[in-house]
């Protein structure tokens, strides 16, 4: 894959000002877009847009299906728009109540009731009921298993398929027949949801196409156990007669944890899924680059090797490695998707045979500024003195804390002391983000992508996740007027000096 030179900023849809209790696909998303243009920028990039699970903390890293979008994204003014809303109904649903961070319960009980009334003025004209047909037919590889399993989920109290009763559980024949018709309403409004969804999406997408901002998506490596996707292919997963998980994924223990991480998910069966030409991953793929323009792909070394861990395992340092599908992976992929236009997730522990898949067919990596200031800076691959050209630069993930939250509170004497020499004067709170993202865009690293709460100099308050726990995630949002024409035309100084602008500016 060859890119040109250039950058781009990482922000979450939910992350977005707006009215509502969490960031939407609304006027907001389309503003953030034409300031990207505005600052030089060519990249969006994202987290999954999946459904989310409250129970799950709203991580967008643990959803029940890999191919459905968040109805919760689903902007109320543009279903007015639509005629799917009076004004007189939106403005009754309207809160004066400003939203600093995503309260999801809170959008969750609005939009569902929206959502509810927008169902009974469907179809507000012909054109809108055509197009739904259009849409059902056009995704019904996966809408139609979504739409069953989140109405039978509804239906069944929350439970996970595996406790359902049995002839639901195993999916069979006669009994999906039987659910199909019972829950048909439920069902159809399922589907009308996804499609109001990918309405607003497209739209969203033909947006940034016109503004010349590629949109960067994030496509996790497992699906969650409790899924659409596991219930309705359970043989290309390593699962027991009854649905449980045999083996389980995660990563071995290492020097920030004894244990390792037991994350749950059920591995792939390789076998199994390369008998199918790999068509369930095949369409996984070419479903998200229907909505993005490059696919980050969450754990790519799982795809070379990955770490599996027996049921029943208290702690993942039972596990043991076993081999992906490796090259054949991609020699398949590569019969329908020319140039690979995806992006490694190849953070952590990595092995040689990774590196070398990754070069072999011109898959770019990440490099993470903040991972540099430690021991061994010297040879650090991710020190800019040792980038690539053909990876990504960051100066910080989701997963990180902020540039100035991790000065403040993380980097110690020893590593502040390295980043002073390295930058050749004394780095400051105040400044230290304004440190890391021009270094960032000086790298010779062909893409440079900043989260915004490091463009807008913000602290550890900003940070949108915490590994390892559990609560309190994925709520920081924009303050309001941060957008300013002033930090547009700083970025495209920056972008301007150092080779990123985006043509046509």
């Amino acid at each position: 894959m060859d890119l040109p030179r250039s950058s781009g900023t990482l922000l979450p849809i939910t992350s977005l000002p707006g009215a509502w209790p969490a960031g939407d696909l609304g006027e907001e998303a389309l503003k953030f877009a034409d300031f990207l243009k505005k600052s030089g920028q060519t990249w969006w990039q994202i987290l999954p847009v999946g459904p989310t699970d409250p129970a799950m903390d709203n991580s967008p890293y643990s959803s029940p299906s890999a191919f459905a979008g968040n109805p919760l994204l689903v902007n109320p003014e543009k279903l007015a728009e639509r005629g799917y809303l009076k004004k007189e109904e939106l403005a009754h649903f309207k809160s004066e109540k400003q939203y600093t961070l995503c309260d999801y319960s809170a959008a969750r009980q609005v939009k569902e009731n929206i959502f509810k009334l927008s169902w009974d003025n469907f179809p507000p004209c012909r054109e809108e009921e055509e197009a739904f047909e259009s849409f059902r037919l056009e995704h019904a590889v996966w809408l139609e298993d979504y739409a069953l399993f989140s109405a039978l989920r509804q239906r069944l109290g929350h439970t996970g398929w595996r406790h359902w009763p049995k002839e639901l559980r195993d999916r069979d024949e006669g009994a999906l027949k039987s659910a199909r018709a019972e829950l048909s309403e439920e069902t159809t409004f399922q589907e009308f949801l996804q499609f109001l969804f990918f309405r607003q999406w497209d739209k969203l997408r033909e947006h940034c196409t016109d503004a010349g901002i590629g949109l960067i998506g994030d496509m996790p490596f497992y699906v969650s156990e409790d899924s659409s996707d596991v219930w309705a292919n359970r043989s290309f997963f390593h699962l027991d007669a009854e649905g449980s998980p045999l083996e389980s994924a995660g990563v071995p223990p290492d020097y920030f944890s004894a244990t390792g991480q037991l994350w749950g998910n059920p591995v792939y069966r390789w076998n199994e899924l390369k008998d199918r030409d790999y068509s369930w991953w095949v369409e996984r793929i070419s479903h998200n680059l229907r909505l993005y323009d490059l696919v980050r792909i969450d754990h790519f070394r799982g795809f070379i090797d990955y770490w599996a861990v027996p049921a029943g395992s208290k702690t993942a340092a039972y596990g043991h490695w076993e081999k992906g599908p490796g090259r054949d992976f991609f020699h398949a992929l590569e019969k329908y998707f020319p140039g690979l236009p995806l992006l490694a997730e190849n953070l952590g522990t990595i092995t040689p045979e990774v590196t070398e898949i990754m070069r072999e067919f011109n898959l770019p990596g990440m490099l993470v500024l903040l991972f540099a200031f430690g021991d061994n800076f010297a040879e650090n691959p991710y020190a800019p003195h040792n980038h690539n050209r053909e990876d990504f630069v960051y100066t910080g993930t989701h997963d990180n804390n902020t540039a100035r939250g991790w000065f403040e509170n993380e980097l110690d004497l020893k590593g502040k002391l390295l980043l002073e020499r390295y930058l050749g004067h004394k780095p400051t709170s105040e400044r230290v983000h304004r440190d890391l993202v021009r270094m960032a865009f000086q790298s010779v690293a062909r893409v440079s992508i900043i989260p915004l709460q490091d463009l807008l100099g913000l602290g550890a308050e900003a940070r949108i996740n915490t590994p390892s726990t559990t609560r309190g995630n994925w709520r920081w949002r924009v303050p309001s007027g941060s957008l300013s024409d002033n930090l547009a035309s700083l970025i495209l100084d920056l972008a301007e000096l150092t080779g990123r602008k985006a043509p046509g500016l």
